[in-house]
């Protein structure tokens, strides 16, 4: 999640036309080292707000694929100012191991001027204090299959080569719809254009919920990264994108299938303890002074309805396929209680 280029920081949200910045730093972390970054245990340092969608789905395969020990994190306060992500959650109000108070100085080391905005989530390289990536379509994925030799025993293939063209074709489709769709409804100017992009949004989301009523995950019959990416946009539409994008022909909670499945994942090791409800909600409803200019957070909803059974095992299905469940939360990491049913 970033400011886009030209803009006039935090206020602009919802007063132009919205368009999604693509990654400017697109180099990857391979195990061959290819563009000068080669996979190495401690070497990096993620970081993410858990605010953005973005970001949290690199939170979720991080944890999956148990590369906590490897690649250490960093999570920036969820209420932006106009320089965009800060560390004033850690004491000092800087990261504790890259020493800098805003993630730009981490871009600024890279490039000076660089085009864009300052995005999450971002890959840096220690020793440098330089950014190395930006890529959040890329990221997540050379996690899952460059990152392997660091993998923990048991951790699920997320990206399963055999259905690799149907899970690019399943995110293809959730990235234009859903993903992308319900920030084109909630910073649309133009009635027109807000009606298009939430009519999209339903539209896939009902589609969603037809091949998701026959199977419990959306490739084959284990979580992948089409779940993860799926999941991520689920988890904060009743929270966030019901109300503040407008996106309310229904809640998520009022569909069968999509509550039944996002509740599944979010109970689902991995998932739902990389979600903080508050750091979420603060943001959007704080940050987007163009379209909530109070900066009033709601109450609501209610989280209690997370944590219901939701009966998606009968189904079938592996979650985590030949592999196994991801172990506890480390203490550092764990979600406080405001941000959790």
């Amino acid at each position: 999640m970033s400011r886009d280029d030209g803009d006039d920081g935090n206020s602009a949200y919802g007063r132009r036309a919205f368009k999604r910045s693509k990654a400017h730093f697109t180099d990857r972390i391979t195990a061959d080292g290819r563009d000068g970054w080669p996979v190495e245990a401690g070497r990096y340092r993620l970081v993410v707000s858990r605010a953005c969608p973005w970001a949290s789905r690199s939170l979720v395969s991080r944890r999956l694929l148990g590369l906590e020990d490897a690649l250490s994190l960093a999570v920036a306060d969820p209420i932006q100012d106009d320089r965009s992500w800060r560390f004033t959650l850690d004491e000092d109000g800087r990261d504790p191991v890259l020493g800098i108070r805003y993630l730009a100085e981490a871009y600024d080391r890279r490039e000076k001027d660089y085009p864009g905005g300052v995005s999450v989530p971002a890959i840096v390289d220690v020793p440098s204090g330089k950014l190395v990536t930006n890529d959040y379509q890329q990221l997540t994925l050379d996690l899952a299959t460059e990152w392997t030799a660091l993998h923990r025993d048991g951790a699920p293939d997320l990206y399963p080569r055999e259905h690799r063209d149907e899970i690019d074709e399943v995110m293809a489709d959730v990235y234009e719809d859903v993903n992308n769709g319900v920030y084109r409804a909630g910073f649309a100017t133009e009635q027109e254009e807000y009606e298009a992009a939430c009519a999209g949004v339903f539209r896939r989301l009902e589609l969603l919920a037809g091949r998701l009523e026959r199977q419990r995950y959306l490739v084959g019959d284990t979580i992948t990264e089409a779940d993860i990416r799926l999941f991520t946009t689920l988890v904060r539409f009743d929270a966030v994108y019901h109300g503040h994008f407008k996106c309310n022909r229904w809640k998520l909670a009022e569909n069968r299938v999509l509550w039944g499945y996002v509740r599944d994942l979010y109970q689902t090791p991995g998932f739902g303890d990389t979600v903080d409800f508050d750091h979420i909600k603060r943001h959007y409803y704080q940050v987007h002074t163009g379209i909530n200019p109070t900066r009033v957070v709601p109450l609501g909803p209610d989280l209690s309805g997370w944590l219901v059974p939701h009966h998606r095992e009968e189904l079938g299905g592996r979650p985590f396929g030949d592999g196994t469940p991801p172990g506890p939360v480390r203490p550092e990491e764990r979600i406080p209680a405001a941000g959790t049913p």
